[in-house]
């Protein structure tokens, strides 16, 4: 039996650019979530983004808001909703640690990275605070220092 090659469209991983930049980030999760084949089908193509989603904590379950799944184009007439409320699967204490935490520390759940562990999609998901506007810049400073600093012991070598 041959070793199976990697290939790079198997093992996509869509990033929120957003929480980073917008967010002081705590606690990750990894969540799985509850999909219909057609999305996953879709998300091994590469046609899904979390830049605006959101989880919510309701009916004693964990939620994903605003991720976009495009159709499959060979979905035929089972398709799904693109912006569909999607579930997270978590353990009950992981779930227990969030309400607890979005509950007396005001923070938010935002989703981090979709990707493939295996066969299954995983959602990592964190609590966050909100960065405000002088925090940003300060981060942007502090890159550029950084990338300045690098470039001097560059051109010292």
């Amino acid at each position: 039996m041959a070793a199976q090659s990697k290939d790079s469209a198997r093992y996509t991983e869509m990033r929120n650019p957003k929480a980073l930049r917008d967010y002081f980030l705590h606690d990750k999760f990894e969540a799985g979530i509850k999909l219909v084949g057609t999305e996953v089908k879709s998300i091994r193509g590469g046609k899904a983004q979390i830049t605006d989603a959101f989880a919510r904590l309701e009916k004693g379950g964990v939620w994903l808001y605003g991720a976009y799944i495009e159709e499959y184009s060979h979905g035929g007439a089972t398709q799904h909703a693109p912006r569909r409320v999607r579930q997270l699967l978590l353990h009950e204490s992981e779930i227990r640690k969030l309400v607890q935490q979005v509950e007396t520390g005001g923070r938010s759940i935002v989703a981090t990275r979709m990707y493939f562990k295996q066969a299954l999609v995983k959602v990592e998901i964190a609590t966050a605070t909100g960065k405000k506007q002088f925090d940003k810049r300060a981060d942007l400073k502090k890159r550029e220092m950084d990338k300045e600093a690098r470039k001097a012991l560059k051109f010292r070598r």
